[in-house]
């Protein structure tokens, strides 16, 4: 066990302390077991952050960082995988998209270099691509609605993930506070994880009292030290409050736009004009729907990049979960996960002594 998650004091007895931890652990047992992790706390896999040196440094931390492949070829994934292994011994998965093209390849190589867990995301995989991940991997799942859940059990993943509205990027429609209500009495044939908007320990453990596995974090790690994120980036996060970030909006249903949740900025503004004049071009005559269609899915594409990578707060697609309220510093991921630990077991050590409770909502 790291030495940075294990809990001390907490203001109370040791003993009560190392009571809340064993509990604690107890919980998540399932979790922990899944992810060979000392924590079952899984970073979330995003695009331009998740990279080689976040990744190790949340399984280095005792959690289990997951790289953001989707967007890779081949040759790039490889020396990705190759890149975080050079930086931590402790396991960690990657992240594709079922749409990929090159899904199967992309899957090769992650089992050639012993990627034990595969994040397939995007919507449902196809039987080839499941066989493929459970040659050599663990696959795990996400699922927005119970019957989803229960049909990627079917299908053969080993672990889903129950991601609610209130996260970063790409959302559904449901909270994860209603998604946990709904799925995890009802799916215990596999680690359920959940994740969307958990900026606490508190939490966390609420949910593994519910059932969870463990949880996955994005936002308080986008923001981290070791996070590759330009400056500008992460202070955005520091200054932001939950109600900043919002999800696009869609001005026609003829035009579909799917659901991103980021901060709001002047990027968010000139897209409504770039949905406004391209439905002016279609009802002019000037653009097919199809064309329209597509400039409008294009507005967004490389802003993400524009934001995390250039710092471009104010043009580019700063994602970001509703959890942002929560980042108040930039913090290194070793102390973020052993806040998150101790704030869980604070809780449960103030079932015993109500002043521990007290003394564990302070930030370590």
């Amino acid at each position: 066990m790291p030495p940075d998650v294990v809990a001390s004091g907490f203001g109370t007895s040791s003993s009560d302390a190392l009571l809340a931890r064993a509990e604690f652990d107890r919980l998540s047992e399932r979790g922990r077991r899944f992810l060979g992790a000392p924590v079952a706390i899984m970073g979330g896999a995003m695009s331009w952050v998740s990279e080689r040196t976040l990744v190790a440094a949340i399984s280095n931390a005792g959690g289990f960082g997951v790289l953001a492949g989707g967007s890779m070829g081949p040759d790039a994934l490889a020396d990705e995988i190759a890149g975080t292994q050079a930086l931590t011994d402790r396991p960690f998965g990657v992240n594709l998209i079922t749409m990929h093209p090159l899904l199967l390849d992309l899957i090769a190589v992650c089992q050639q270099a012993g990627v034990g867990h595969i994040v397939l995301a995007g919507g449902v995989p196809s039987g080839a691509g499941v066989r493929a991940v459970k040659e050599g991997s663990r696959l795990v799942c996400f699922a927005s609605a119970l019957v989803l859940a229960q049909r990627m059990v079917r299908l053969g993943a080993d672990a889903l993930v129950i991601e609610g509205s209130e996260a970063g990027g790409h959302i559904g429609p449901v909270s994860l506070a209603v998604l946990a209500q709904e799925i995890l009495p009802h799916v215990t044939e596999v680690p359920v994880f959940v994740a969307g908007g958990i900026g606490r320990g508190e939490a966390i453990l609420a949910f593994l009292e519910m059932g969870a596995a463990g949880a996955q974090l994005g936002t308080r790690f986008a923001a981290a030290r070791e996070s590759i994120a330009h400056p500008r980036f992460k202070q955005a996060f520091i200054r932001a409050r939950a109600r900043d970030a919002l999800p696009s909006v869609q001005l026609d249903p003829r035009f579909p736009v799917i659901p991103v949740r980021g901060l709001v900025n002047a990027g968010t503004q000139a897209f409504l004009q770039h949905q406004a004049a391209a439905m002016a071009h279609v009802d002019a005559g000037e653009l097919t729907r199809e064309q329209a269609q597509l400039s409008i899915e294009h507005f967004w594409a490389g802003r993400l990049r524009r934001a995390v990578i250039d710092g471009d707060v104010e043009h580019g697609s700063v994602m970001a979960g509703q959890s942002v309220g929560m980042v108040t510093a930039e913090q290194p991921i070793a102390e973020i996960i052993a806040e998150l630990v101790g704030q869980a077991c604070g809780a449960l050590a103030a079932r015993h002594d109500p002043a521990a409770g007290r003394h564990s909502s302070a930030r370590h």
